[in-house]
C-alpha cells in the first residue's frame, strides 16, 4: 500500500528535521502528486531531452541524458510518459531503462530555467520505453546557467572510456563546470510512492565542484526547496551517480560512487554552501560526442543596467528601477516573467545569481524588480543595504513561463507578501490592454507597514472599471483600522476565492509562500475548480 500520510520517506524527513525544515512535509505535500498536471505534460513533450537516474545490474547508480527527435516524449494520460528513442549501447542506463527499472527524471529547459521532476518505473515498448509515474512535482529555477540548444548532424560517437578514477583532462572539465546532475535513490521493503530514484540539477559558478583527488569530489548544497530529495536518499543509501555535460561537444562524463553528507562545510568550501556532499568515485564512463545536441551560453546576451531609482515600498521591500547602460531598450518581457540578475557581492568568491520577478509595466522602457530583504539572503541584503542609485548591475534577458492565462475569461489574481510582484505586472498588462476582461486582484499582507505597492495597485484599479481589488491583513495595527486600509482581517482562503463566484471558466493565478499556495490550490480543487484552471508560482 502506498503511504498516504506523507510523500517523503524517512531519510528525507530526517534531513528536513536536521536542517530545521521539519514543517516542509506538511506544506509541500499538495505539490507532490501521483499524476502530472497538464502544464507538466506539455512541458515534457516539448523538450529535446531529459535527465534520468537509475541503477545498472550491479547496483551502481548512474545519471544520463536521454535525447530524441522532436516529440519523442508523449503523455497519453496524466500518469504516463511514452519515450520513443533507442539509446546507445554505451550508455550505462540503456539496458536498464529499456528493460524495466525504477527511474528518477528531471526535465529542464536551460533557456528559460524551467524544470520539473518525477519518479516512476519504466517498461519496455516497441519504440523505446514507457514511464509509469509515482510522484511528480515542479522545481524552483535556482542556480541554472541559461543555455540555448541546437541540433547537429548525428555522427558516430567516439568509443566510451571506462576507468575507476578521473584522469587529468576529466578533472579539468569538472573544475570548469557550472552545471551537473545528480542521481540518487532508495527503496524500502514496503511499497511506497517515495521508493525509487531522483534526478536533480546542481549549478553554480565554474569550479563550484571541488576536485580533491582523482577519486574524491566535494559538491556544495545550497539553499533550495527544503524537500531534501537527494540528501534524504543519500542518508538511506549512499550510492550516487553524477553527470557532467560538455555543452559544446555533446560529451557526457558519467561518475558512479558513494556519498557522505558533511553538515558542517569547512573554510575551503563555498561560503554559500549549507552542506556538502562528498563523493568517493568508484567508476567513470567518458562518452565523447554522445549527444546530437549542443548548447550555446546565454551569457553573451547579458546586459548592464544603471539603477536609476530605488524606492522603499514597505518595511522590508524595496523596488529597483533599472535602465540599460548602453542606451538601448531592454529586451521585452511578458507579465509574470523574472529577471536573472548577476551580482558582484563583496566577500563572495563567485558572482551571485538570483532571479526576481519583474513588477513594472511590460511596455515600460525600464525594468523594475521589487525585492524583499531576507536577513540571511546574500543577494537581497546586498541590494537593500549596498546598491544605490547610479550603481550598475548585470542581468540576463527576462525568462520564465509563469504568465497570464490566454483568453478573455474571468481572471482571479491572488498573492501574499512579495508574491504580488509578478501579479502586479499582470495587472498592468490587463489595465493597458483595454479589454473588458473581468479581473479580481486579491492580496494578503501582514499589515500596512508590510504592504508594498498598495497605492500603485489602487490607481490601476480605479482606472480600470472591470477590475476589483480585495485586501486582507493578517495582523492589522491601529493605524490600519483607523485609515480603513484593508477589506478583511485574516488570511486569504479558498473559501474567499470561491465566494467571488467568478464562474466555471475563471482562471486562478496564485503567487506566494508555498504553504499559502498549497492551501489555496487544494481548496479550489476541492471546491470544483479544475486543476488546469489554476496556475501558481511559489517562494520560500
Amino acid at each position: 500500500m502506498l503511504d498516504k500520510d506523507t510523500p517523503f520517506h524517512p531519510g528525507e524527513l530526517a534531513a528536513q528535521a536536521r536542517a530545521g525544515a521539519g514543517d516542509i512535509a506538511l506544506r509541500a505535500a499538495p505539490f507532490i502528486r501521483d499524476f502530472m498536471p497538464d502544464q507538466h505534460r506539455t512541458f515534457y513533450e516539448a523538450q529535446p531531452f531529459f535527465v534520468a537516474a537509475a541503477s545498472d545490474d550491479e547496483g551502481r547508480v548512474w545519471t544520463t541524458i536521454v535525447e530524441g527527435p522532436d516529440g519523442f516524449v508523449q503523455s497519453p494520460d496524466t500518469r504516463t510518459l511514452e519515450v520513443q528513442t533507442q539509446m546507445d549501447a554505451s550508455d550505462p542506463l540503456a539496458a536498464p531503462l529499456q528493460s524495466g527499472t525504477d527511474i528518477g527524471l528531471i526535465g529542464i529547459e536551460l533557456a528559460t530555467r524551467r524544470r520539473n521532476r518525477l519518479s516512476g518505473r519504466t517498461r519496455r515498448s516497441e519504440t523505446g520505453f514507457v514511464i509509469d509515474i509515482r510522484q511528480s512535482f515542479g522545481n524552483c529555477p535556482q542556480y541554472i546557467s541559461e543555455r540555448n540548444w541546437r541540433r547537429v548532424d548525428r555522427t558516430q560517437p567516439a568509443d566510451a572510456r571506462h576507468a575507476q578514477a578521473l584522469d587529468p583532462e576529466q578533472v579539468a572539465r569538472i573544475a570548469a563546470a557550472d552545471t551537473m546532475f545528480i542521481g540518487s535513490g532508495q527503496r524500502r521493503r514496503e511499497e511506497a510512492a517515495s521508493n525509487g530514484f531522483d534526478a536533480s540539477h546542481r549549478g553554480g559558478a565554474p569550479g563550484f565542484v571541488r576536485v580533491l583527488s582523482p577519486t574524491r569530489l566535494r559538491i556544495p548544497d545550497y539553499a533550495g526547496n527544503n524537500f531534501f530529495n537527494t540528501i534524504g536518499n543519500l542518508m538511506e543509501d549512499p550510492r550516487i551517480g553524477l553527470l557532467f555535460v560538455d555543452f559544446t561537444t555533446g560529451g557526457l562524463l558519467h561518475l558512479s560512487g558513494r556519498a557522505t553528507i558533511d553538515w558542517t562545510p569547512d573554510a575551503a568550501d563555498d561560503s554559500a554552501a549549507l552542506r556538502v556532499i562528498e563523493v568517493a568515485v568508484e567508476a567513470v564512463i567518458d562518452r565523447p560526442m554522445a549527444l546530437s545536441l549542443r548548447w550555446d551560453s546565454a551569457a553573451d546576451a547579458a546586459q548592464k543596467f544603471v539603477v536609476t531609482n530605488k524606492v522603499k515600498e514597505a518595511e522590508d521591500i524595496t523596488s529597483f528601477v533599472l535602465t540599460p547602460a548602453d542606451g538601448r531598450g531592454p529586451a521585452p518581457f511578458a507579465a509574470g516573467q523574472h529577471l536573472p540578475v548577476i551580482l558582484d557581492v563583496p566577500g563572495q568568491a563567485n558572482k551571485v545569481q538570483r532571479s526576481y520577478s519583474l513588477s513594472g509595466p511590460p511596455a515600460a522602457p525600464t525594468y523594475r524588480i521589487t525585492v524583499k530583504r531576507d536577513p540571511n539572503g546574500i543577494a537581497s541584503r546586498f541590494l537593500h543595504d549596498t546598491i544605490e542609485v547610479g550603481d550598475v548591475i548585470t542581468a540576463n534577458p527576462p525568462a520564465g513561463d509563469f504568465g497570464l492565462p490566454s483568453g478573455d475569461g474571468p481572471l482571479v489574481l491572488v498573492s501574499a507578501g512579495v508574491g504580488l510582484t509578478p501579479l502586479l505586472a499582470m495587472l498592468h498588462h490587463v489595465a493597458a490592454s483595454g479589454r473588458n476582461r473581468k479581473v479580481w486582484f486579491m492580496h494578503g499582507a501582514r499589515n500596512g507597514r508590510h504592504h508594498a505597492l498598495q497605492h500603485e495597485v489602487a490607481r490601476l484599479v480605479a482606472a480600470a472599471p472591470q477590475v476589483q481589488a480585495r485586501l486582507f491583513y493578517s495582523a492589522p495595527d491601529a493605524a490600519d483600522r483607523t485609515r480603513n486600509l484593508f477589506d478583511a482581517e485574516g488570511r486569504i482562503t479558498a473559501r474567499d476565492l470561491l465566494a467571488l463566484k467568478a464562474g466555471p471558466k475563471a482562471q486562478f493565478v496564485l503567487c506566494g509562500p508555498s504553504g499559502f499556495v498549497a492551501d489555496l490550490q487544494s481548496g479550489l480543487e476541492a471546491g470544483g475548480v479544475p486543476a488546469g484552471q489554476i496556475q501558481f508560482e511559489t517562494f520560500g
